[in-house]
């Protein structure tokens, strides 16, 4: 299992690139989107170096791929060895999702169905991404606008199969558990209570829209009043855990970010002192 790490970080833009390389940013890490970098060489790499040097980096993929039913790109898990050879990171990650098939690239995070033919395809694509990479993958819960009707367990009962039978371990994102929550009339508690908390590794907080039926997973605003209260829940249940906050659009001064990101770490100490007091 990788080492518990329990910092604060957030998403590094391209918007921010001035501000970590010219100055002290109080974060704990940062986490890239790994596709981002996949190419050898390059300003992008180049700056990526330059904040490793400053910051622990996590590498979150977004088109692994992992419920494809025609296996990994071999392609993609070599370029991304490349790149994770070269940076070291805290934590590789993607989700539990799929966008390939054959030589079709669809660029969302399709859902995954909750059925055991599905949980077999995902978790020997699991071993084998693993495989190729050399260590321990996160994998997160990605947000969902539709249930499959022959699905023969819930989400949380997939992933905690998944996790149990490859080692693997989670990113809780739990924005998504909330807007998923809400768009499929489960109880997040039940979400979390449900999930291996001794396999949970790093948690994204972000924030979502309102669409004409749905929630939409936007990352393009602060994080809601509602996904605070389920971030206590959550840290009341996993105890310490790295977590940061996600903006892709609709990007704030860095400033912003780490007043959100402050939100976190107060609720995070406040964990950290009832824990201790129980312990006393």
């Amino acid at each position: 299992m990788s080492a518990v790490f329990s910092g604060y970080g957030l998403g590094l833009r391209r918007e921010h690139y001035r501000d970590f390389l010219e100055t002290q940013v109080p974060v704990d890490f940062v986490e890239v989107i790994s596709e981002n970098f996949m190419v050898e060489g390059g300003q992008p790499r180049n700056i990526l170096r330059q904040v490793r040097e400053r910051h622990p980096v996590v590498l979150h993929g977004v088109s692994m791929s992992i419920g494809s039913a025609d296996g990994l790109n071999p392609d993609y898990l070599k370029r991304l060895k490349s790149l994770v050879d070269d940076i070291e990171p805290l934590f590789v990650s993607d989700h539990l999702s799929w966008s390939r098939i054959g030589g079709f690239n669809s660029h969302d995070l399709l859902p995954v169905p909750y059925t055991d033919e599905a949980l077999e395809r995902v978790c020997a694509n699991i071993h084998h991404a693993q495989d190729v990479l050399g260590r321990t993958l996160l994998f997160e819960n990605p947000s969902s606008y539709l249930s499959f009707p022959d699905a023969a367990m819930t989400e949380w009962e997939f992933i905690a199969e998944m996790s149990r039978r490859t080692g693997c371990e989670l990113l809780l994102d739990v924005n998504n558990v909330y807007v998923s929550a809400s768009n499929h009339g489960f109880d997040p508690l039940a979400f979390l209570d449900g999930i291996p908390a001794e396999r949970v590794r790093q948690i994204h907080l972000a924030g979502h829209s309102q669409g004409p039926d749905l929630l939409i997973d936007t990352h393009d605003s602060p994080v809601c009043t509602d996904v605070w209260h389920l971030y206590a829940k959550a840290i009341s249940l996993l105890g310490p855990v790295a977590t940061m906050i996600e903006r892709d659009d609709d990007i704030p001064p860095l400033g912003e970010l780490l007043q959100e990101l402050s939100i976190a770490r107060a609720l995070g100490t406040a964990e950290t002192v009832r824990r201790a007091g129980d312990a006393a």
